[in-house]
């Protein structure tokens, strides 16, 4: 295990400029209440780098002239936390997991010393001092502040000199081929989750609320393995499917209309997405059937579609133009720009250790890459919600469905459903 973060931290590092340091720091459980704190979850750049599941961690490299050093920080298990919450990862199990030599991992309280060694004018590695911050400045949307600026603010005021750059750059286009074992954690996460989709076809007639549909899930892919759900699941029946993000899962489940789940599990921190639509009766009406069948037709043939060498752009046009041509041939549109009052969402995005994983969007898809196909129908004035998305691995010479065996056809869902 230890080589592939080895691996990684390479990559990282020969995409570094020299005369660089580059800090980053694991996170730490969001407060909720008093003395409550919310499921910790390892930033999932800092996991890729270290291998590391744990908070209040730190990782530090110092790159000159094509040589560089690597540390690690982790937190001190004092008494008072061997006592009430138990030992933290110590600096032995630190070095094994990351393959990081066991003498450049401290503890995080000498983290400031070590850095402010690096700044020293004679060079306290041996090196020049760095002129270069990296931090992951990542950001969720345009108005909210990174979190690394706030992490290291003391850092930024203090070393004035340092030129920040933003690391989210190099780690996007890294975090976008995976390897081998990647590939095969996505796999296990998407089998778990066909294992509680299977649940959910099977309860379905037997629940009333969208709520305990979740719960279901959420219960079936814990028995089988999952940390638990990669993202908040969606599971919206009737007129809620048409709500592209809809997470209240509260509304009562009615015979006659479709429920749309959208959910995966979580695998050692890597993510499965996957949709699926499902008639909450067991059956599908003929007009639910048309409707499926033209989603179901774009989501195949644009699976058929993926090669590398093709672009983002490419891959929504090709399903746009498929959801255009058969919305037309039912009288659901007349114009192609009508297709945009039923279809608002782009066809998918790179997965990985995010749910939406980090990766650069305006360059061509080449093997390694793992994204999702999810076209959809949403038609408010009908109460019809229907998107069946899939996890798609690209090859060399094309594609490969990852998450094939989850069951999808009009017949197969109510055979299963009976």
């Amino acid at each position: 295990m230890s080589k592939m973060f080895i691996e990684n931290r390479k990559r990282f590092i020969e995409l570094m400029e020299n005369g660089s340091i580059a800090v980053f720091d694991s996170g730490q459980a969001p407060h909720i209440t008093t003395d409550q704190f919310y499921p910790y979850s390892p930033n999932r750049s800092f996991y890729y780098l270290t291998g590391l599941n744990v908070e209040n961690c730190r990782l530090m490299i110092i790159k000159n002239k094509k040589q560089f050093l690597t540390f690690l920080f982790v937190e001190e298990t004092t008494e008072y936390m061997r006592k009430w919450v138990g030992e933290k990862m110590s600096k032995e199990t630190a070095s094994e997991t990351s393959g990081i030599v066991s003498n450049r991992v401290f503890y995080l309280s000498e983290f400031d010393g070590i850095f402010r060694n690096a700044m020293l004018s004679s060079g306290g590695f041996g090196f020049e001092p760095p002129s270069i911050l990296y931090l992951d400045l990542y950001r969720y949307k345009v108005n909210v502040k990174p979190y690394a600026l706030s992490q290291f603010k003391d850092l930024i005021e203090q070393f004035k000199e340092l030129r920040i750059v933003n690391a989210n750059g190099q780690l996007a286009y890294l975090r976008m081929f995976k390897n081998e074992f990647e590939i095969k954690q996505i796999s296990s996460a998407i089998s778990i989750t066909n294992v509680g989709l299977n649940r959910v076809m099977k309860e379905l007639k037997n629940r009333s609320n969208e709520s305990q549909i979740a719960a279901d899930f959420l219960h079936e892919i814990t028995l089988n393995g999952s940390e638990g759900k990669s993202f908040n699941t969606i599971a919206a029946s009737g007129k809620n499917a048409t709500v592209l993000h809809y997470e209240d899962n509260n509304a009562e489940l009615k015979q006659g209309n479709l429920l749309l789940c959208d959910l995966g599990a979580l695998y050692q921190n890597y993510a499965a997405d996957i949709s699926r639509t499902y008639p909450i009766s067991g059956v599908f009406s003929k007009r639910q059937k048309d409707l499926y069948a033209i989603v179901l037709k774009a989501n195949k043939m644009t699976i058929d579609y993926v090669k590398p060498g093709i672009t983002w752009k490419d891959l929504n046009a090709y399903a746009k133009s498929i959801l255009i041509k058969e919305c037309k041939a039912i009288g659901l549109i007349e114009s192609d720009e009508e297709i945009t009052k039923y279809y608002t969402h782009s066809i998918g995005h790179f997965l990985g250790l995010d749910v939406h994983d980090i990766g650069i969007y305006n360059k061509e898809l080449l093997e390694g890459m793992i994204i999702t196909i999810e076209p959809g129908l949403y038609i408010k004035e009908e109460g019809i919600g229907i998107r069946i998305e899939d996890n798609i691995l690209i090859t060399k010479e094309g594609c490969i469905n990852l998450s094939e065996s989850i069951i999808k056809e009009i017949e197969d869902i109510e055979k299963y459903m009976k």
